[in-house]
């Protein structure tokens, strides 16, 4: 069956730097466009960071812009977000998910990894 299994999450000062990672497995991972979310206490789920099959288009949030960087290694299955200048607000619950190319909505998503950002 399908996985993707969340990693690197932490405790992490404001202004620190903090890289999570997602591998997938059961899959066709060069078939699926990626993304990260994320989950604060008494919010709603929102994306964070989405990227393309090949890697070629990305998103961001408004929030993140210029502080996250998303990436993707098709060998290894594996997606990445490497969050620097962190901020207290990034606190929450990440979620890895995959999107089929031609799907409209995600198909599967991880369990999730906390992020915790000190002041």
């Amino acid at each position: 069956q399908v996985q993707l299994v969340e990693s690197g999450g932490g405790l992490v000062q404001a202004g620190g730097s903090l890289r999570l990672s997602c591998v997938a497995s059961g899959l066709t991972f060069s078939g699926y466009n990626m993304g990260w979310f994320r989950q604060a206490p008494g919010k709603e789920r929102a994306p964070v960071a989405t990227i393309g099959w090949s890697g070629a288009y990305e998103y961001y949030a408004d929030s993140v812009k210029g502080r996250f960087t998303i990436s993707r290694d098709n060998a290894k299955n594996t997606v990445y977000l490497q969050m620097d200048s962190v901020k207290p607000d990034d606190t929450a619950v990440y979620y890895c998910a995959a999107r089929a190319i031609q799907a409209s909505q995600y198909n599967y998503w991880g369990q999730g990894t906390q992020v915790t950002v000190s002041s």
